[in-house]
């Protein structure tokens, strides 16, 4: 059940003698503090119980939660002694809120009239007199978490810290119930159509017969090159090698691995390097038959469960590097593409499982002259 006041160890008449008490007290603070987000009915709870959380692990007289729209800082949400900024946008480069979106650091400052990122008529008819301004997420924040105080304060580096803290787990929250709340309208959606077309029922249940079909595809297909992901070779291998132990078919894996992709994606960029993934995989399904199975493993990593041809499939292997040579000589790209090949014929290792098989011609790949 969801907690009103967010007792906590914080909370009640503890004197708290050293800076580690307190760090430990609230830790167990935000153990209370992270299950009320996780359980949260809206994005206005999330805020609430994050300023609240706020001002007591740091004492503030003021928070506010600040979220990054359309180019603007938005004041969404505010707990303090006063009335801020509540409901206001500001441009990003006049709020120190959007400093710290822009820099993806927090702020601490002390006096805010004697630091040059203020405007002082932001703060002109507040009680703040020091803040200290945290970010939303790392990489690309979506906001902030700022706190107040009407006195100059210099807070403590682990006050500081517990505060990111707070916002990295506020920002999760708000990420999961975007996602959820997503699904649900979509789910709400989909509900009141099937509701209102009730005659077109069977209809309804075809088009969801195509849609699984599509998934289950989907969840065997690689996105980037087309062709069976892992999980969708792993599927479609364990049947090929049953049927050819019937028909006692030859069967060999090929383990097919690009040499330097690395190198390729920092000398032309990340774009390069999936183009040479690609034109790996379309080389690869001009040169197998129909009978043979694609997949790519990971990264730069492919391989082929190839039927009824020699165990070391020398003729797969140099009509692969003949396709390699023509696909450099055209320049088609400004990378030169380079493979390694390792074959592990499933005759010689029956009793091993179809990812030792792969294992071993990889380790094959490593011991064969690399193909260029």
């Amino acid at each position: 059940m969801m907690r009103n006041k967010y007792e906590s160890p914080l909370h009640c008449n503890i004197s708290i003698d050293n800076a580690t008490d307190y760090y430990s007290h609230s830790l167990e603070y935000l153990l209370i503090v992270t299950q009320d987000l996780s359980q949260a009915c809206s994005l206005d709870q999330i805020m609430e119980i994050a300023l609240t959380a706020a001002r007591k692990i740091t004492k503030a007289d003021g928070a506010t939660f600040v979220v990054l729209d359309h180019g603007f800082c938005y004041y969404a949400y505010e707990n303090s002694i006063a009335p801020l900024w509540k409901g206001q946008r500001v441009p990003l480069n006049h709020s120190i809120a959007g400093w710290v979106i822009l820099n993806s650091q927090p702020v601490i400052i002390s006096d805010i009239y004697s630091d040059e990122r203020i405007i002082h008529n932001f703060y002109q008819h507040t009680f703040v007199k020091s803040m200290v301004m945290v970010s939303l997420g790392i990489q690309k924040p979506m906001g902030t978490i700022g706190i107040y105080w009407q006195n100059h304060h210099e807070p403590s580096l682990e006050a500081v810290q517990l505060l990111q803290t707070i916002a990295n787990i506020a920002w999760v929250a708000m990420e999961n119930f975007q996602v959820h709340s997503k699904l649900e309208r979509k789910l709400r959606e989909r509900t009141a159509a099937l509701e209102k077309s009730e005659n077109l029922l069977q209809k309804e249940i075809q088009t969801h017969k195509v849609l699984e079909a599509e998934i289950r595809l989907l969840s065997l297909t690689d996105e980037l090159t087309g062709i069976h992901n892992r999980h969708g070779f792993f599927l479609l291998s364990a049947q090929q090698i049953r049927l050819a132990k019937r028909s006692r078919t030859n069967i060999s894996i090929l383990f097919i691995a690009i040499e330097g992709l690395k190198n390729i994606q920092d000398t032309w960029g990340q774009e390069y390097g999936d183009d040479a993934i690609l034109s790996t995989a379309r080389l690869l399904k001009r040169t197998c038959r129909n009978s043979d199975t694609i997949g790519r493993l990971e990264g730069s990593e492919f391989v082929v469960l190839a039927q009824g041809c020699d165990p070391d499939c020398q003729i797969i292997k140099q009509r692969l590097q003949n396709a390699i040579n023509q696909f450099n000589e055209s320049k088609q790209q400004p990378f030169h593409l380079a493979i390694n090949i390792g074959v592990q014929a499933y005759e010689d290792k029956p009793h091993l499982s179809l990812d030792d098989l792969i294992t071993l011609a990889q380790i094959n790949s490593y011991q064969s002259p690399q193909s260029n």
